[in-house]
């Protein structure tokens, strides 16, 4: 049986961060990321979010696409 493909939700669950779609949206709005800036380096990731978001992308694991779609919305948030 295949496992669920993460979502935005469940990456912000994984994440420890609150994952109701309203928290995500004032998440989102209050974190706003300048083209210059890269998901893992934004300052408001502890080292273990930023560590676990660098080796998902990297790995181009089954958590990849849920990590982009947060970069692009921080990064269209501005």
């Amino acid at each position: 049986m295949d496992a669920p493909i993460p979502t935005l939700e469940t990456l912000f669950a994984q994440l420890g961060l609150d994952s109701t779609p309203g928290a995500i949206d004032a998440f989102i709005a209050a974190h706003p990321l300048s083209e210059e800036v890269k998901l893992i380096d934004a300052p408001f990731w502890s080292p273990q979010q930023a560590q676990f978001l660098k080796e998902e992308l990297r790995e181009d694991a089954d958590w990849a696409m849920a990590v982009d779609e947060l970069n692009q919305r921080l990064h269209q948030s501005r």
